[in-house]
């Protein structure tokens, strides 16, 4: 491994704080409510480690730095935190934004430990330096494909947005469904308005529309599209992506935001430690907790692991990710390599495909499990 001298002062044993660099999406067009429960779980789980007595007795500390979704903000961001010294990068939630991130740290030979973000193609090539907690994107939505075909759905639309992370998914199902007999139209939404996807979805005969968009916008207003055309009555609507989790989708759309199916990454019962962190985590964000909270949690927890065992020295935490097993809060951690995954890969966290109920729109129903 290329191993870069540490910045002075990474040893340090006079109390002085270990910091982590912590990358979150906090203000548009950033999913900043994603941000607020990535950067909660990180918060909660440092408050915790330093309430335990910290590192080997020093306070833990997180230099926090708002994303906004955008990849060379996050990549500065990242020189700007090595700069600071810090002994390891955390967080970030958007896929294409964690990939510019995860190149600069590789550049660079600090550690990064990738929260919640779960395109295959983190690195483009194999590093010792990347750590990822969320499952890869192949790996998540091949389950959601079998979910679609298990629920009757084979002739498949997507509306999709052009992006290195929506090509990508679009690509996994497509692959995935047409080995099992099913078909995948691709909807481009560069050109296509909201009702005119309406009338391609007629035209098209699809059973199932899936939303390749961003939120707010343009994926509340196809939704709005889609119940209020007749036509299109028994059709389903999926984001296999994870909009629907959050509660600005609920508020956006009201009942119109339920029966529609998404990935998210938590077992269907919480151990003894994530049912104590998930009441942390709603007092504090005063709302339910998302996944993305519990991976912000884990990330801590992870890496407070590898610094009590091999220090604040960024090279020996790299080289320690073959080494972890944590208990986090939605089961044991380990890393290893994956076949196609560039990073070290936790494989895999529990998977489900869950939807709002429609009777009750708070409330969550598991649909499928993988």
């Amino acid at each position: 491994m290329n191993t870069p001298p540490s910045p002075p002062g990474a040893e340090r044993t006079d109390g002085s704080s270990i910091q982590i660099g912590a990358l979150v999406p906090l203000t548009r067009p950033g999913w900043v409510e994603a941000g607020r429960h990535l950067l909660a779980g990180l918060e909660l789980a440092v408050r915790e480690v330093n309430d335990a007595g910290g590192i080997v007795g020093r306070p833990l500390e997180l230099v926090v730095r708002d994303t906004a979704a955008d990849p060379q903000r996050a990549a500065a961001a990242v020189d700007e935190l090595a700069h600071l010294g810090v002994a390891a990068l955390a967080g970030e939630y958007h896929s294409v934004v964690a990939r510019a991130a995860a190149a600069r740290a590789d550049a660079l030979g600090l550690p990064f430990l990738c929260s919640s973000a779960v395109l295959d193609a983190l690195t483009e090539q194999p590093t010792e330096w990347v750590a990822r907690l969320a499952p890869a994107q192949s790996h998540g939505w091949q389950i959601y494909a079998d979910f679609l075909l298990g629920a009757g759905h084979s002739r498949i639309a997507v509306a999709a947005e052009p992006s290195v992370y929506w090509a990508s998914g679009a690509r996994i199902l497509r692959d995935h469904l047409a080995a099992r007999g099913g078909t995948v139209i691709e909807l481009d939404m560069r050109s296509l308005t909201p009702t005119a996807v309406c009338d391609e979805l007629v035209d098209s005969r699809a059973t199932a529309l899936l939303l390749l968009v961003g939120h707010p916008e343009p994926a509340v207003s196809i939704v709005k599209s889609v119940r209020r055309d007749q036509r299109l009555a028994e059709i389903m609507i999926g984001a296999p992506a994870g909009q629907p989790e959050f509660a600005e989708w609920a508020t956006s759309l009201g009942d119109d935001g339920a029966a529609i199916p998404f990935l998210r990454y938590l077992p269907e019962r919480l151990s003894p430690l994530g049912a104590r962190v998930e009441t942390a985590l709603r007092e504090r964000l005063a709302e339910a907790p998302s996944f993305v909270a519990f991976e912000g949690y884990d990330t801590v927890a992870v890496l407070a692991d590898v610094l009590r065992s091999h220090g604040a020295d960024r090279a020996r935490i790299a080289e320690s990710w073959p080494r972890v097993a944590v208990e986090g809060t939605r089961g044991q951690i380990r890393f290893s390599r994956t076949p196609g995954i560039g990073v070290w890969q936790w494989a895999w966290t529990p998977i489900q495909v869950v939807d709002r109920d429609p009777a009750e729109p708070d409330r969550f129903r598991i649909l499928h499990a993988g």
